[in-house]
């Protein structure tokens, strides 16, 4: 006698079929609407940074530009100024970013052996600082009696770490395998080494994700150098322009005549961001891979 099993297999009910073929419809939708929240406004500061002065005042111009005109654009790049302060920038950009994660990756790698004695203090004093600071005036006597006035150090050194993105770096060495530095120092290698050869190599993704949040904190900050810099030659660019802002803004709110101003002021903000933004556009792409990946590797797990 011959007995048949019947194999049971449980039909895909309506519900989660119809749940299947809608969940992308949403997702698009949901993900559109974001994507247009994020790019209309930077599309509209485009669009009046290359409109006239007229057609933005009456409220014309949406992320197509009107009355198109460059005078603004001519007027900022033919100052040599501009020139001056925008390599400051630079400079200022690439020293602070370069000492911030040497410390913050020495710093990182040390917290993450938690068989380090002190550890917990070391810890403790870097997230204090999150929500204690010593102030304004106490940073400033600082800075000057330590002789770092009109100098990089004074934009590289007090910000030369965040704790955010310490303790990510931290989360993300401790992920790595044990067993590879064991090796390591099997074989020879001393903690430097090791650090060098071993565990900075396979943590790229974390080390591009971190240099990106450096880099565009140092390039957006200004106040650090208005606060710490007296000289025009040693402004960033970001001083350069709020500087052009605020004496456009005193020029028209006197009533000035002359067409160059008039001009200036209607469109001198939408041109600041525009100039200000264009690095940090042309250098994201080159490191959007390794963004996502180092966020994640490096995230507090629970």
């Amino acid at each position: 006698m011959t007995v048949r099993t019947r194999s049971w297999s449980r039909p895909r009910s309506i519900a989660d079929a119809e749940r299947g073929r809608v969940f992308p419809v949403v997702n698009a939708v949901l993900l559109s609407i974001v994507v247009l929240v994020t790019v209309y406004p930077f599309a509209t500061i485009v669009a009046r940074s290359f409109s006239g002065e007229g057609e933005i005042r009456s409220g014309q111009v949406s992320v197509i530009p009107r009355g198109f005109n460059l005078t603004t654009y001519k007027l900022v790049m033919s100052d040599a100024t501009f020139w001056v302060n925008y390599r400051n920038t630079v400079v200022y950009t690439v020293t602070a970013t370069v000492v911030a994660m040497v410390l913050t990756t020495c710093y990182a790698y040390v917290l993450s052996k938690k068989n380090l004695k002190g550890r917990g203090a070391l810890i403790g004093i870097a997230v204090f600082t999150m929500f204690f600071t010593g102030g304004l005036i106490p940073n400033y006597v600082l800075v000057t009696s330590l002789g770092l006035k009109n100098s990089v150090w004074a934009i590289a050194l007090p910000n030369a770490i965040n704790v955010f993105n310490l303790l990510v770096m931290k989360a993300f060495f401790e992920s790595l395998p044990g067993d590879l530095e064991e090796a390591a120092a099997v074989d020879g290698l001393s903690t430097y080494g090791i650090l060098l050869r071993i565990v900075l190599p396979l943590s790229k993704a974390v080390i591009a994700t971190m240099v990106l949040f450096y880099s565009v904190t140092f390039w957006n900050s200004w106040f650090s150098a208005f606060l710490y810099m007296d000289r025009v030659d040693l402004f960033p660019v970001t001083v350069y322009l709020r500087n052009l802002i605020a004496g456009a803004a005193t020029a028209t709110s006197v009533g000035s005549s002359k067409d160059s101003l008039a001009q200036t002021a209607a469109n001198i903000q939408a041109v600041t961001m525009v100039l200000t933004v264009l690095p940090i556009m042309l250098v994201y792409p080159f490191i959007q891979r390794y963004f996502v990946s180092g966020v994640m590797l490096g995230a507090v797990k629970g």
